[in-house]
């Protein structure tokens, strides 16, 4: 039975922005878990089927995850990330002729997202590596087939000179990559290998056995042999052409930086700002944070005769990256970025991005538990607060914290402060968010008269939201204080029966208050003529 302390408002947007943090911390499961619910809430919404999609593929389940990209395509044919996530999911099965086309699909339509070409280089790259002679992947269009005939012709003259010059089976085992590639490849393993092939070169220790009658040699040969699977796989998982593309890429925005005019550079940098927002929203949190870093830097290289509002635009980004590292699960870095945004702003006298910075500061403060520091830091923002809307949410927000600390009596003053605030605005939804917050706050100060008639107001908003997830809750809460009401009654010796609010019919009239006081002012209006 749920704890009206601990009372739920679900809504499609709390449980998409928790699977991704789910996710984003490795709890894929419980993540899975979220999306399926925030599908109910909304089914066939084509960002949570791809949110769902990727949860799946990082589970393993690519069968799912496919299903899931299939279905987002289904829905819009021309969804760019539907594209990218089925590709993804037919690559990560071995279906690396079928990824390639919808890479060139998806670059064909969104040429400017270049994670299609990075996909493109890593499919054409695994066919070359796994798959052998591509002659029979069948593309539709010249630009997809050009690669896999140039291959097919490529295949035709090795298989001519393959006779002449086929290689042994212990030479195929020791085939070697170029010793900066492989370092590349094995990074930290890339010494054991070394290790192993020097090992090789003593003849005498290749000939001795293990006590267990193991031939060295064999023992040897058998790591190495390991560790060239590893490089393959790793080389098909993050291609060497991917990441020689992507230096690319940067050469050529600092060369497109030279020779840019100052109102070139305008508004390539507005384009990247809704890039990046944009890639945040869909749930690409690592895409967005790394474009923004990369943005970052160009601007910092420039002279501020440039870029104009250069200091903010530096702030902006700031913000950004916290965002998205907070997407990510990385509260530490996230935390960081967001005070580099405040230090910005107090730098340059921005108020705006100052109020901005300490949201989001308490935002993390929250998140890791720190409700202390939490407050503090919206304390300090509530003179900033522009609008009623503003100030309902940073008051409702002050309040959980201090609900969380055990100091109820001042949760409940923040949580009437933040309805009188929502009132003003006339937002039912955080009229219904601050009646919650008061109604738990009256639970813990056992004030269980005043917190029925704070959840029934509640209930009565959430019928206006409408949210059958809230109504549902707060019925049952309302039971719960119902029951703890009438211990308390017992002990007392004023014992007696209130009705299960489950029982009860709640239709748009005002419910009937359970208290004395309610049930005599109902007295008094039914005297009236």
């Amino acid at each position: 039975m749920a704890d009206p302390e601990e009372l739920p408002i679900v809504t499609f947007g709390n449980l998409m922005s928790e699977g991704i943090t789910l996710s984003r911390r490795g709890q894929h499961d419980r993540a899975l878990g979220c999306f399926n619910d925030a599908l109910k809430l909304r089914a066939g919404d084509k960002h949570c089927l791809i949110t769902r999609s990727k949860c799946f593929l990082k589970l393993g389940d690519t069968e799912n995850s496919l299903k899931d990209a299939e279905a987002s395509l289904q829905i819009d044919n021309t969804f760019p990330e539907g594209l990218y996530q089925k590709a993804e999911a037919l690559y990560t099965m071995g279906d690396f002729e079928f990824a390639l086309v919808f890479y060139h699909r998806g670059r064909r339509l969104r040429p400017d997202m270049h994670k299609f070409q990075l996909g493109i280089n890593k499919a054409e790259e695994a066919i070359v590596n796994c798959i052998g002679n591509p002659s029979s992947v069948k593309l539709e269009s010249k630009e997809e087939l050009c690669f896999v005939s140039r291959q097919a012709e490529l295949q035709s003259k090795q298989d001519n000179q393959k006779q002449q010059n086929k290689p042994t089976k212990d030479q195929k085992q020791m085939k070697k990559k170029s010793p900066e590639t492989e370092q590349q490849l094995l990074g930290a393993l890339y010494a054991d290998k070394a290790f192993l092939e020097k090992l090789l070169k003593d003849e005498d220790l290749m000939q001795s056995t293990t006590r267990q009658g193991i031939k060295v040699m064999d023992l040897v040969l058998s790591g190495i042999s390991y560790l060239n699977q590893r490089r393959d796989f790793w080389q098909q998982q993050k291609p060497m052409y991917a990441r020689v593309y992507e230096r690319k890429l940067l050469r050529q925005e600092r060369r497109r930086d030279k020779r840019e005019k100052p109102s070139d550079i305008s508004r390539s940098i507005a384009k990247n700002m809704e890039d990046i927002e944009l890639l945040l929203a869909r749930g690409s949190a690592e895409e967005s944070c790394r474009k923004a870093e990369r943005l970052l830097k160009r601007i910092q290289a420039r002279p501020e005769n440039e870029v104009p509002n250069k200091n903010e635009l530096i702030g902006n980004l700031h913000n950004c990256i916290g965002n998205a590292q907070l997407a990510m699960g990385h509260m530490e870095a996230a935390l960081r970025s967001h005070k580099m945004d405040l230090d910005c702003a107090r730098q340059n006298a921005l108020p705006d991005a100052v109020s901005r910075a300490l949201d989001n500061i308490g935002h993390v403060y929250a998140r890791i538990g720190k409700f202390q520091q939490a407050i503090n830091t919206w304390e300090e923002k509530i003179p900033m607060a522009q609008s009623s809307l503003e100030k309902a949410w940073l008051f409702h927000e002050i309040g959980r914290c201090y609900l969380e600390l055990g100091k109820a009596d001042v949760a409940q003053d923040y949580g009437q402060r933040s309805l009188q605030a929502a009132d003003e605005e006339g937002d039912v939804e955080w009229q219904l968010h601050a009646t919650v917050l008061v109604a738990q706050a009256q639970v813990k100060l056992k004030d269980y008269p005043s917190a029925i008639l704070s959840f029934e107001r509640a209930l009565e908003k959430a019928k206006l939201v409408p949210s059958e997830a809230a109504q549902n809750a707060i019925i049952e809460a309302l039971d719960n204080v119902s029951k703890s009401f009438i211990v308390e009654l017992n002990k007392s010796g004023k014992g007696r029966t209130l009705p299960s609010h489950k029982d009860r019919l709640f239709s748009g009239k005002n419910v009937k208050s359970t208290t004395g006081n309610a049930k005599k002012k109902e007295g008094n209006e039914a005297k009236k003529p």
